[in-house]
């Protein structure tokens, strides 16, 4: 927890942001897996946190917006409770280390919500992502629950994401300290990168380095070699030479800060001349775009000028052609790039993305594209000084996408099909930073974590 004097401060500055009504921010529950008493990891609802700071189950805000009224909503800990366990501090006393004094059970908050709903007033809530609490909300506020988050308060997201999007410099020590331990975490896996390694060997590994630093990993992590699969959990491939290692992953603090770094390793830890010259084009494009990021300047230019390094990258290889820009702007280097830059970080590994992706990073700046690639950009508004946000360009080589368009003979006046076919066995490369936005332009976070081509052969020595 943060020192009360912040809660109290956000807190202040979300009601002077949304007019009038009640604010209502749900706390997540505890959550079963395979049967009622075997639960999964509790993980704090992360808007709750930010402004309540309470990392406990079954417990809901409240911000009377008219009367200055604040409650915190829950029930205090049984004695069965605390046998099976343990004792924790009361909510009583949580409550007042944020700076809120009235604390009522549970059970009372649909009392609450059911006066103010016959006298008119608003409720302002924010969607909800998990079931259970579309359900909760469904029976606070008499609604179907399918259709809860069709209610949802676009005056609260707003004021949310304009909170959330600044961190100060508490939030970004806490992120801080999470990318020196995600380097812990990547040079273990460059270390491990040898042939005959499982996969899972690496992600335990890494797994265990960050919950033994504090907490979970930020988001299942990524340990593939199998890398032109963007999303890619699967952990039972056996590393073989001529692949990379790509991974994908972050750590998250005790205040729930995360951290979100990729790396691609050679297995072996020694770069082919053909590895290497596609590397170098990421690489490149990582580097330019943290030269490239400033206080105002649109993030999709920055994105626009990664594909264009990659494009012109690939050009010189031989697997593209023609005009770059034109190239880029008809979208052709979306065969090899076929998603965003970057996204907000803190709370979130994607931040605030539960409240709607758009309202995080577009803000009216820029309407999100519909291009195959561009679309997939998470944040394209201007940038601000004290966002967070990473930075991970790549280039793949997918065969079920590349059949597709050699079909389609689509975009062939700027791919060399013939020349792409020679790649197909390639994988995948990304390289991923977390970024400070500061009045001077941009600042990496944490410990550097190897990079370039002799950096990364070297601490697989």
């Amino acid at each position: 927890m943060f020192k009360k004097e912040i809660y109290i401060n956000r807190r202040k500055r979300l009601a002077e942001e949304v007019e009038n009504g009640i604010i209502l921010l749900p706390g997540n529950q505890d959550t079963s897996f395979n049967y009622p008493a075997n639960i999964y990891t509790f993980r704090q609802d992360s808007s709750f946190l930010y402004f309540f700071g309470i990392n406990q189950a079954n417990l809901a805000g409240f911000i009377d917006l008219d009367s200055g009224e604040q409650i915190i909503f829950g029930d205090e800990l049984t004695i069965d409770d605390i046998i099976w366990m343990g004792s924790l501090p009361t909510i009583k006393k949580q409550a007042d280390d944020v700076g809120i004094t009235k604390t009522l059970p549970l059970n009372d908050l649909q009392n609450y919500l059911s006066n103010a709903i016959l006298k008119g007033r608003k409720i302002h809530f924010a969607p909800a992502y998990r079931q259970k609490t579309k359900f909760q909300l469904a029976t606070w506020l008499g609604m179907k629950c399918p259709f809860v988050n069709n209610y949802k308060s676009e005056e609260l997201i707003k004021a949310v994401v304009k909170l959330r999007s600044k961190k100060d410099k508490y939030e970004i020590a806490e992120i801080s300290k999470m990318v020196d331990v995600a380097y812990l975490m990547h040079t273990t896996a460059m270390k491990m990168a040898k042939p005959g390694v499982v996969e899972r060997e690496i992600a335990g590994a890494i797994q265990g380095i960050s919950l033994s630093h504090g907490g979970p990993v930020s988001f299942p992590v990524i340990v593939t070699t199998n890398g032109q699969t963007l999303h890619n959990n699967y952990y039972g491939n056996t590393l073989k030479e001529g692949r990379f290692l790509v991974t994908d992953a972050g750590a998250e603090s005790t205040m729930s800060y995360a951290s979100d770094i990729t790396r691609s390793t050679p297995v072996g830890g020694k770069f082919s001349t053909r590895q290497k010259e596609i590397y170098e084009i990421v690489l490149k494009a990582n580097i330019e775009a943290i030269k490239d990021i400033k206080i105002g300047k649109p993030y999709r230019e920055t994105h626009l000028l990664t594909a264009k390094i990659i494009a012109q990258g690939l050009k010189d290889l031989g697997l593209m052609k023609g005009n770059v820009d034109e190239a880029v702007a008809a979208g052709a280097h979306a065969l090899f790039y076929p998603h965003g830059l970057g996204h907000m970080i803190g709370l979130d590994v994607h931040d605030m993305e539960g409240l709607g992706e758009n309202y995080v990073g577009y803000n009216g700046d820029y309407q999100r594209a519909t291009q195959f690639g561009l679309a997939f950009l998470r944040l394209g508004r201007k940038l601000e000084k004290d966002f967070v946000i990473t930075v991970e360009p790549g280039c793949y080589f997918i065969p079920d996408l590349i059949d597709i368009w050699k079909k389609e003979n689509k975009l062939s006046d700027f791919i060399n099909y013939s020349k792409v076919e020679e790649y197909r066995d390639f994988g995948g490369i990304r390289l991923e930073d977390d970024i400070h936005v500061t009045e001077n332009g941009a600042k990496v976070l944490g410990k550097p974590i190897p990079k370039t081509v002799a950096e990364v052969e070297e601490i697989c020595k």
